[in-house]
């Protein structure tokens, strides 16, 4: 192949075209591509300073060798003596040259020598598989949550490298289910995790391992599912171990969990065999939490939940006999259960629960009897009828005193009137400590502050508002006793403790109906 014949050659329009076809790329990608080789041996036989083009004609495939050199205005500062050239200079070479342009000298053909043939050689292998690789990306990048099936083309460190017809992805060892090992032309079906550019081309990653990838192979063995009449919630999985699965019903007629089993559990016994051998619970999901959990819990057996809704944590009580079933083996039902729900999960017995209200009882029962001077009797009553704290007792409407059996309205006032008494000496008693913390009394004008939690704090090292405003939420609430505020209560103190950081800033001249600024603000404020 000679570089600047300018003979037709269109031999090189059927290379294009094969190679175009063969990677499936554009054929116009090729032939750029050409251009680039036959233009970098033209530069290595003339000169890399030179700004020398190759062109191939579309139609013909005739090659044009050129050298470019550009017009500049005269006095302009040249850069390149091989490239530019003044006006006056061009003129000789070019009657009508003007500034801007450039003049095209037509090079020789020159004959390709086994390096300048191996030198483009490479730039067209180099450049056709850029551009494969951005049709790979291209064609794979919507393609994230499918599944896809490839042959194992080779191992590299525990990776698979996957050919998927088109393209090639990569299984990280990491994405594998456990103990599951691949050998060269292996079928494997996956579902493909991710796609994005890397600095040595577009990757396909692939996944064995995401919980997605349960629920699409449901997909397809399950009709239903795929027909969006069952639709699957929430996957769990401890893959190639156990995975729990939620799925609901949008039609009453239909149950969820029958037709995601199938026949003698044809359906899900295919989904378990992609798997190796992996486990699955098939369970209703409910709107309810706490049914949900129930059910996620199977198949153990629950005797009561205790929800808490603003830590997002359940409390579940079960027979003695059924914990290590609910728990499972390390820990591994109540964890999906948990990923399922997304609820923090704690599982008692019902000796444990039993023993644990019983301490409660006896804790609150004796601290109404130091606090309010009672009995035992009128102190358990208070606890039984559901009074955990002092202030309850102190704020309540009287009439739900009045209401205990047993109880007057002289009862009542009386014990409001200790309550009441025990909080104040309390507060004075605390209100003394914060004061030798040294905690100062502008916290104790914010809302949501007292003497209490002054002390706790105090004790801390928070002494100012400033130290207070510095705290993150979660770091005032780690200061203070379980329970004494919630995170958004927490946040609000710190934002008004903080207040005070713009409380001085000056006033602009131009605040609609004030024209004042402040003597003392500065020339910039505003």
């Amino acid at each position: 192949m000679e570089a600047g014949d300018v003979h037709a050659r269109p031999e090189l329009l059927t290379v294009a075209d094969t190679v175009a076809r063969d990677k499936g790329i554009e054929r116009e990608e090729v032939l750029e591509a050409m251009e680039m080789a036959i233009q970098k041996a033209g530069r290595s036989k003339y000169g890399h300073e030179h700004d020398i083009r190759a062109h191939i004609d579309r139609k013909t495939g005739e090659i044009m060798l050129a050298r470019y050199i550009e017009v500049l205005e005269d006095g302009a500062e040249i850069e390149n003596e091989y490239t530019q050239l003044p006006l006056t200079d061009a003129l000789r070479k070019k009657s009508d040259a003007t500034p801007g342009e450039f003049i095209v000298d037509i090079l020789p053909p020159i004959d390709f020598g086994r390096i300048a043939a191996q030198t483009a050689k490479q730039v067209i292998v180099q450049k056709v598989r850029e551009a494969e690789r951005e049709r790979q990306f291209e064609e794979y990048k919507d393609r994230t949550g499918e599944i896809v099936n490839g042959l194992v083309k080779r191992m590299e460190y525990g990776n698979a490298v996957v050919d998927l017809g088109r393209a090639e992805a990569i299984l990280r060892r990491d994405e594998s289910i456990p103990r599951e090992h691949f050998n060269n032309g292996d079928r494997i079906r996956a579902y493909i995790a991710d796609v994005r550019r890397e600095p040595r081309g577009p990757q396909i990653f692939l996944s064995r391992t995401h919980p997605d990838f349960m629920a699409k192979l449901f997909a397809q063995e399950v009709p239903e599912i795929y027909d969006g009449v069952i639709e699957i919630k929430a996957v769990a999985r401890d893959p190639g171990s156990r995975a729990k699965i939620a799925v609901v019903s949008h039609d009453s007629s239909i149950d969820p969990v029958g037709p995601c089993i199938g026949m003698r559990g044809s359906r899900v016994q295919a989904v378990v065999g992609e798997l190796q051998g992996e486990k699955i619970d098939i369970i209703q999901w409910s709107p309810d939490a706490a049914s949900f959990i129930v059910n996620a819990l199977a198949p153990a057996e629950v005797a009561k939940v205790v929800l808490d809704e603003d830590n997002n944590k359940i409390e579940v009580v079960v027979p003695d006999e059924q914990l290590s079933l609910a728990i499972g083996r390390r820990g591994q039902n109540v964890r999906l259960a948990s990923q399922l729900s997304g609820w923090d999960i704690d599982i008692l017995t019902e000796a444990e629960e039993s023993e644990r209200r019983q301490k409660e009882f006896q804790d609150r029962s004796k601290m109404f009897v130091e606090a309010l001077d009672v009995d035992d009797v009128i102190a358990h009553l208070l606890v039984t009828e559901g009074f955990s704290s002092v202030e309850e007792v102190g704020f309540v409407p009287v009439d739900d005193l009045v209401e205990i059996e047993g109880f007057d309205e002289d009862v009542a006032a009386e014990l409001q009137e200790r309550a009441r008494a025990y909080l104040s000496t309390r507060e004075e008693e605390m209100n003394t400590k914060r004061k030798e913390l040294g905690v100062e009394d502008d916290i104790a004008a914010l809302d949501g502050i007292n003497a209490a939690i002054m002390v706790a704090i105090g004790e801390k090292g928070i002494k100012t508002l400033d130290d207070l405003a510095d705290l993150a939420g979660d770091e005032l609430l780690e200061m203070l006793p379980a329970g004494t505020m919630s995170l958004d209560d927490a946040n609000a103190v710190i934002m008004a403790a903080r207040a005070h950081w713009f409380a001085d800033e000056p006033v602009s001249e131009d605040v609609e109906g004030g024209d004042e600024t402040p003597t003392d603000a500065p020339e910039d404020a505003g």
